[in-house]
């Protein structure tokens, strides 16, 4: 059996004292202190998350590259998980395309330091405080390949969006073949269920360009920029209206072809 005595959250430092702040509150607060502070000057920003084992050369490892390159000359901060793989990649293009380039680690038991192409770094002790930084700042979130951080990551992503946590968000999954299945089965088993609707799956595009990447993006800052209108309805702003953008742009590509 457990010790029920023992801390709640792992990582306690040895020389903290029995009983004294046992929920590590002191801690928290001082990560999310640092974190606020470090990057509140960085937005606009989107978080970019992939796997960490991606070797170089990679299909995706390129196209993580160019991804991270587009977003810079789009203006955006590029925010990662800051490792190596498609996060380093990412980091890689965007420094290399003159934007700004920003890694939040994390503590693991296996080691693992911030990539050289991470510009304004920090290493977190605890996931929940680096998740918020991922969110507090970003105007998208892009999902390349990856394990389980980046589902983790994702749907929790997507969780926000489904509650109204964030608006005019964008969540753009980079590697149609790689997330086709998920997608089929989204489709296929919760929305079938009835565990989510059709506006939630509206919700997620998914693409292999990065220009669509930053169609998606623009595409929400025009939601954003409508939201300040004294007459339009929230609802209008919430419930499709990233879709319904979407589904202009594609008929206006249709047009163009004929």
């Amino acid at each position: 059996m457990s010790d029920p005595r023992a801390p709640v959250l792992a990582g306690r430092p040895e020389n903290e004292a029995e009983g004294s702040d046992p929920w590590g509150v002191d801690l928290i607060a001082e990560e999310f202190r640092r974190g606020f502070s470090a990057l509140g000057g960085l937005a606009p920003a989107v978080t970019v998350y992939g796997s960490a084992r991606t070797p170089p050369g990679h299909p995706h490892e390129v196209l993580a590259e160019r991804i991270g390159a587009a977003l810079a000359h789009a203006g955006y901060t590029v925010v990662t998980g800051g490792g190596p793989g498609l996060m380093a990649a990412a980091n890689r293009g965007a420094l290399a395309a003159g934007g700004r380039s920003v890694g939040l680690g994390i503590e693991v038991p296996h080691e693992q330091h911030l990539n050289p192409w991470v510009e304004v770094g920090l290493t977190f002790r605890y996931f929940f405080v680096r998740k918020t930084m991922f969110v507090a700042f970003a105007r998208g979130f892009i999902a390349l390949p990856g394990g389980f951080g980046t589902l983790d990551e994702l749907f929790e992503i997507l969780t926000l969006v489904q509650t109204r946590k964030v608006t005019a968000f964008p969540v753009v999954l980079v590697g149609r073949d790689y997330w086709s299945g998920l997608l089929t089965w989204l489709r296929q088993e919760p929305l079938a269920h009835r565990y989510l609707s059709d506006t939630d799956l509206h919700e997620i595009d998914c693409t292999d360009d990065p220009a669509e990447v930053l169609d998606c993006l623009a595409d929400a800052e025009q939601v954003r920029a409508a939201s300040e209108h004294p007459y339009l309805p929230e609802a209008q702003l919430t419930l499709g209206a990233l879709a319904r953008l979407r589904s202009e742009r594609a008929l206006d590509a249709q047009s163009r072809r004929r």
